[in-house]
């Protein structure tokens, strides 16, 4: 397999090996979600139709390796609207090799392009590996997150 690494858009053939990965990605969070939402997503993610729900994937040797899933939505102390970097996932096999940060430089950069001043996401305080990244790239914010049972 070809150590060189490339980011694009999610395409439809991509389905089976996308979601393989995302698979992995809710089995780490220790989540799972239903075949129809597994179906609603890939479709968002590869519709025209649905322009704020997107996709970048990491290819290597013809395999998909990584994945990232973004959200732009309004906000009210903004004009611009901001991007919410959902889900990012890169297979063990090549953590530590740069598809993270590869994946969210496409993040970045794609927002830069769209108009979104802003990226942010999530990640629980056990993703140790995960947040040596996050802490070299971004800026960790104070803020606790909330939700309804």
């Amino acid at each position: 397999m070809s150590d060189h690494v490339t980011i694009r858009p999610i395409e439809p053939g991509d389905r089976a090996q996308w979601r393989a990965l995302w698979t992995a990605y809710l089995e780490f969070y220790e989540s799972n979600v239903s075949e129809a939402v597994y179906e609603a997503t890939f479709e968002r993610l590869c519709s025209h139709k649905h322009q704020n729900q997107k996709a970048f994937v990491a290819v290597q040797g013809g395999d998909l390796v990584g994945l990232v899933h973004y959200i732009y939505h309004a906000h009210n102390w903004r004009l611009e609207d901001v991007c919410y970097l959902q889900d990012l996932y890169a297979d063990p096999a090549v953590r530590g090799t740069g598809v993270g940060r590869k994946l969210i430089e496409a993040v970045y950069a794609a927002a830069d392009t769209d108009g979104c001043p802003s990226v942010y996401w999530l990640t629980q305080d056990f993703n140790k590996e995960a947040r040596k990244l996050y802490d070299r790239i971004a800026t960790l914010t104070p803020f606790i997150k909330y939700a309804r049972p």
